[in-house]
Formats: C-alpha cells, structure tokens, sequence
C-alpha cells in the first residue's frame, strides 16, 4: 500500500522557521540575506528565517507521508507560510490547517486529518496543543534564531544571529529528526509485521524509539529543580529510563545545575554522570540518547 494513500503526517511551521521583526534585519549585520533562506511576511510586518536543511527535509519526508500544515497562526499566516515552504504546491496543496479551522480554541486535533489516529505522525514544537494526541507527537527543538524569540520564550541565551552561526544543514535539527521519521516509516511498512491495517505508528513511535532512547540508565534528580522535577521525570520515563527519589549504586546519572547539592556531589565522588537537563531535553527531542560529556555540568 502507497504511503499516501494512508499515512500522514503534520508539521508546525515553526518547527521549519521562525519570526523576528524587522527591526532585527535593520540593525543586526550579522544576519546574511544572500542564502535565500529570510523572508518578509508582509500581512504581519515580520521575517521568517528557514531552518538549515528544510529544502530537503521537506521533499524527503513528501515521499513517506502525506504531510499537513497544522499552525495555531490565523489563516492568512498559514497560508502565506505554505507558499514560503512550498512555493511550487509540490507538498502541502490545500492542506494547510489553522486556527481558524480548529474546533476547539487553542488546541489541535485531528478531525480535520485524512486518516485514522493510529497513521498520523506529528511534528511540533508544543506538547501542550495536543492533549489527546501526545502519542502520536514527535517533540520538536525551536529554533531561536532571532533575539526576540530567545525573548518571546524567557530564554537567558544569545540568539543565533547574535552568535553569527547557525544550524549544521549535515547534523542538525532537522537532518537528525529525518532519519528517525525514515527509521519510523521502514518499521511501520515491514511486511514482515502483518497485516497492514492493524498497525499502529504510536506504538512504533513509543516502543522502537522513545521507550528505547535512555533504557538502562537509572536517573536522580537534583533537588534543586523544585517545580520541573515532575515534567522531568515524566519524561525520562517515557524515553525509558529508570527514576529514583534516593541515591543508590544502581544510578546512571544525575541530572542537576551546580555542584552544591548532595546529589551533585555524589555523583563526582562516586564518579557517576552529572549532567544538565539539556541532555535530557537534548534526548527527547532527536530520540536518541546523547553524549554525556557534551552537558556536564561544571563542578568549578
């Protein structure tokens, strides 16, 4: 059976790009023009800048699924975002979703979706717009090129721009999340599984990757993460790894921000992982675990 007769996909835009206003191309001379990847939205007055790679993620991922635009945008946005990433209609054609489509206020759902739940893969930024959908979501990084995203989101971080880098188009966001939906799509279409129509992509999205990411590692957390401590836990869980509230022999890796408290300490002495939350949140995002010693959290 023909992957688009059957198995969907839907994308947020701002997983693919993201705003900044204008003022920022005026008065930062380190955002180069020249590449073809910044764009005027003239409706709202603002630039869009194109995740590295997202020319060709986007005509990889056409060839395995039936993709969407699902944005929480109003209908002009979505629209003209639509045109950006696809301007020759090659991808998305009319299916462009927006929140003036939706049936519920601030929340995405799937009635507007050709398919059945258990065939629809999603691509977003947000977990909390989809409430009912959470398993068939694949969390994505925002890209904070801009200075008024860092702000948008309370980041206490430099821009992109304001570092003069950006994304690698070889090992980046998008490139490493391409190969977990070919990995996705190779698992759902073994014909070695059966019957096509009992297949469920959540169960392969859950048990082949994110049940699997941090299998066998066994995590404390530091104390000091007060009110994050349960959206931590809960996702170390989900990836697959083992939670404990007390330190024993059994533990992996400790997840803190400093050297002050008495699990942090532990950790050296006992010469255990003490890395940030990053390495997690790093985890959940690309469903593969991550290099330890790309987030140790400095004991100096």
């Amino acid at each position: 059976m023909s992957a688009f007769s059957y198995y969907s996909f839907l994308i947020s835009p701002d997983v693919l790009g993201f705003y900044g206003f204008l003022s920022e191309l005026v008065y930062n001379e380190t955002i180069d023009i020249s590449k073809g990847s910044l764009f005027m939205l003239e409706h709202v007055q603002v630039m869009t800048k194109l995740r590295p790679f997202v020319r060709t993620f986007l005509k990889e991922a056409s060839e395995m699924f039936e993709m969407y635009i699902y944005t929480m945008g109003d209908r002009q946005y979505s629209l003209e975002m639509a045109r950006l990433l696809d301007p020759q209609g090659e991808y998305f054609k009319d299916k462009v979703i927006s929140r003036d489509d939706g049936t519920q206020k601030n929340v995405k759902d799937l009635d507007l979706v050709l398919g059945t739940e258990n065939s629809i893969v999603i691509l977003d930024d947000k977990e909390e717009v989809w409430p009912k959908y959470r398993d068939n979501l694949i969390l994505m990084e925002r890209y904070h090129f801009f200075n008024s995203s860092c702000q948008d989101f309370g980041l206490q971080c430099k821009s992109l721009a304001a570092l003069n880098i950006d994304e690698n188009e070889i090992d980046g966001a998008l490139a490493k999340i391409l190969e977990v939906l070919r990995q996705i799509n190779y698992k759902f279409f073994d014909e070695l599984q059966g019957d096509l129509v009992d297949r469920d992509v959540r169960q392969v999205v859950l048990s082949s990757f994110r049940g699997e990411v941090l299998r066998g590692c066994v995590i404390v957390f530091s104390l000091n993460f007060h009110g994050d401590l349960r959206i931590l836990r809960r996702i170390a869980e989900r990836l697959g790894a083992t939670c404990l509230k007390k330190l024993d022999p059994t533990v992996t890796h400790v997840i803190g921000t400093d050297f002050v408290t008495k699990e942090s300490r532990w950790a050296v002495q006992e010469k255990k992982f003490l890395v940030s939350r990053r390495w997690l949140e790093a985890a959940n995002f690309f469903l593969q675990k991550q290099p330890e010693e790309n987030f140790l959290v400095k004991i100096h």
